[in-house]
């Protein structure tokens, strides 16, 4: 079997929508050649562009590439984005970045996903403010696979148990567990974390409570998307081989990351 590589970054920002499509075409057939060598159907991995620190220019080049589904990880970049950008029919908006309960009343006006549930105060922000709007919510539950005291997220002993008590929040639809993995060169160590994700999301099919879904694998970004989608991922969230390299250093969004 064919072994995966590293994934790689395009060396400049792309700034057409022919760059984007070529993009978009690079990434996706690496998705099915990684699924290809996991007996898997590419059908089942969902590309989610990752468009912080993007601007709407460029982001519209995105959408007339066929981007229809985007990931930010600043809740106010994103609602501001979403403002401006509404005349987009269609477009969607994914919240990947770490969150603060004060600030769920953003992500309750206009996301129609959230990726970064680690906390039973903040699912009770946003159960609030969802039915003050009127809305409810696509979740994955973040799980801190690493162990990283860098990072946000669950560790994996306690998500079961977290998970049990979710029941009680109406708006939240619980749609799969999310996570990043370990930062480095070594595969095997990046590997180990999807390997934990995998064997936890297999746990909770079993013993979650009935009405929760855990058939989601929120795991893979541009450096790793391959390794994830071998050990089970089913949503990749992928910017730079989309969108270029970022000014911003990953630090500035990501903790314990340069």
């Amino acid at each position: 079997m064919q072994e995966a590589t590293k994934s790689t970054v395009p060396a400049e920002a792309a700034s057409s929508v022919t760059q984007f499509r070529k993009n978009l075409d690079a990434v996706q057939q690496k998705i099915n050649a990684a699924c290809e060598r996991s007996s898997r159907d590419p059908g089942e991995v969902r590309l989610l562009p990752v468009s912080k620190t993007v601007p709407e220019e460029r982001i519209r080049m995105a959408y007339a590439a066929g981007c229809r589904f985007l990931g930010e990880n600043k809740v106010q970049e994103a609602q501001e984005k979403a403002e401006s950008m509404i005349d987009l029919t269609g477009l969607k908006w994914s919240i990947i970045g770490h969150l603060q309960s004060n600030k769920a009343k953003y992500v309750a006006r206009f996301a129609h996903e959230f990726q970064a549930l680690d906390s039973l105060k903040l699912a009770g922000a946003l159960d609030r403010r969802l039915q003050i709007e009127g809305r409810s919510l696509d979740v994955f539950v973040q799980v801190n696979s690493s162990n990283e005291e860098s990072k946000f997220g669950l560790p994996p002993e306690e998500v079961l148990a977290f998970v049990r008590q979710l029941p009680a929040f109406e708006t939240l639809r619980v749609r799969g567990l999310m996570t990043l993995a370990l930062f480095s060169q070594d595969q095997h160590r990046v590997r180990a974390c999807f390997r934990r994700m995998r064997n936890l999301r297999e746990q909770l099919q079993q013993d979650a409570p009935a009405g929760l879904s855990f058939d989601e694998l929120s795991m893979g970004m541009s450096g790793d998307f391959e390794f994830a989608i071998e050990e089970g991922s089913t949503l990749v969230r992928v910017g730079q081989a989309i969108f270029g390299p970022r000014a911003t250093p990953d630090s500035h969004y990501w903790p314990g990351t340069g």
